[in-house]
């Protein structure tokens, strides 16, 4: 009777372990595939340096076959890119000039000259844009980047004449200096 009983209970606890151990080890498999975080979506609006690095991580996590692979003699191909030089020469609309949003917030872009008009965008603070035209304390300007259209309150850019970035950072860096050594 003894060995009965103690049968009865050695089989309830491996039944219990069994299901305890395959309880455990199901939860940690969907707790580990659960946790793996979701790629980071890639927005139209996203600046380019933000899409080729989503492209790039893209193909990282890809494995690639063996067509997708460069034969080993091949060439590159030349590309053609514009210069500066060629960039400046893209001759702007009459009456527009070259800009940068002043506003620290970065700005809305909408559809219309109003308030009530419907938002299609934003644009960053610093962001080159193109002013195509003012009317009544609006400014219709084409991103630079993008080439979207919209408009955006006046007052809220200023005009620059052909700078590039790393002026803008040098003069960034020159005021924060004084501000440092005070």
């Amino acid at each position: 009777m003894f060995s009965g009983i103690l049968k009865f209970v050695l089989g309830i606890s491996l039944a219990l372990a069994v299901l305890i151990g395959s309880g455990v080890a199901t939860a940690l498999y969907f707790m580990n595939r659960v946790s793996m975080p979701a790629p980071k979506p890639v927005y139209a609006n996203d600046t380019p340096a933000v899409k080729a690095k989503a492209v790039k991580i893209q193909q990282v996590t890809s494995s690639p076959t063996p067509a997708s692979q460069a034969k080993v003699g091949a060439t590159p191909k030349p590309t053609s890119q514009q210069t500066p030089e060629a960039a400046k020469e893209e001759s702007l609309p009459p009456g527009s000039f070259n800009a940068r949003v002043s506003w620290p917030k970065g700005l809305s872009l909408r559809s219309q000259p109003t308030l009530d008009a419907e938002r299609i965008g934003g644009v960053g603070f610093n962001e080159k844009i193109i002013v195509l035209e003012e009317s009544d304390g609006w400014q219709k300007v084409r991103l630079a980047q993008s080439k979207q259209e919209g408009w955006v309150r006046a007052g809220n850019t200023r005009k620059s004449e052909g700078e590039d970035d790393s002026q803008q950072t040098q003069e960034t860096q020159e005021t924060q200096k004084p501000q440092q050594q005070q």
